[in-house]
């Protein structure tokens, strides 16, 4: 009996819900013309709210979420469209479809200059729909851009580089600056410290005069290869010593050879 009842409970609630399930279906597809209409109207806020509403209703409903895509667009939010737009490449199997939800991915993609992916996405809606021309054209346009920016990236680069290198040479040349600055004050600092010791030397002597008299009484040392004031002294009385015998001799020279008169006997 309580197995029977079960089954009595289930069977009313199972067709319950399937049509449940269609009424909720009816609602979608009348949410969606109400959005259509507004989209229509360029009313897209609005018609986002009845795409939005049409999916709480029936999530699987692949025009909704389509619909919803391009409301998104419209108003520039092209992250949000691409994500709505990737529900419907997942689960559509009609080529048609696949194909330009891939091409208004592509343009969202190229609305944010991501052109790499706007690329892929041409790409892959050609794929789906070979024979549209509008998606080849966009897709020359993209790769153009691509290259454009890849361009740009390129020598943005060479630039940051050269003003890095300038960045570099410039600060080896404050550094060299600095430590040449800092050698000549070293310099400097030396210059005065020497002159601060001349200065200090000086009143040392005029404090100390009996120093600087003891000073002037010491002999100073004879340098390698100098005479000093006494042996030049000693080598001139030693020559002088020596001329004045030379001359002795010479005298006495003159007087051996000198006629001696002799005294007439008268």
């Amino acid at each position: 009996m309580k197995k029977l009842i079960i089954i009595l409970f289930i069977l009313p609630l199972t067709l319950f819900s399937q049509q449940d399930k269609t009424e909720l279906q009816k609602e979608a597809r009348r949410l969606v013309r109400e959005g259509n209409e507004l989209y229509n109207q360029l009313k897209f806020a609005d018609a986002e709210v009845a795409y939005k509403k049409a999916l709480e209703n029936d999530p699987n409903y692949e025009i909704a979420a389509y619909n919803l895509g391009n409301s998104l667009a419209q108003q520039n939010r092209n992250k949000e469209a691409i994500a709505e737009y990737e529900k419907v490449v997942k689960t559509t199997k009609d080529k048609m479809t696949r194909a330009q939800t891939m091409h208004n991915i592509g343009n969202s993609y190229y609305q944010d200059k991501d052109f790499q992916n706007a690329v892929e996405s041409y790409k892959n809606s050609l794929r789906a729909n070979p024979k549209d021309d509008e998606t080849r054209y966009n897709l020359a346009l993209a790769q153009k851009m691509l290259n454009d920016q890849n361009q740009n990236q390129d020598q943005n680069q060479d630039q940051n580089q050269d003003k890095k290198d300038d960045q570099n040479k410039e600060n080896q040349d404050d550094q060299k600056q600095d430590e040449n600055q800092d050698k000549k004050e070293g310099d400097d600092e030396q210059d005065n410290q020497d002159k601060k010791d001349g200065d200090d030397k000086q009143d040392e002597n005029k404090e100390n005069p009996e120093k600087d008299k003891k000073d002037d009484n010491q002999q100073p040392k004879p340098q390698p290869g100098k005479l000093s004031p006494q042996q030049v002294e000693q080598l001139l009385e030693a020559m002088n010593n020596e001329e004045k015998k030379t001359q002795e001799k010479m005298n006495a020279k003159k007087e051996r050879g000198k006629k001696i008169k002799q005294e007439k006997d008268w």
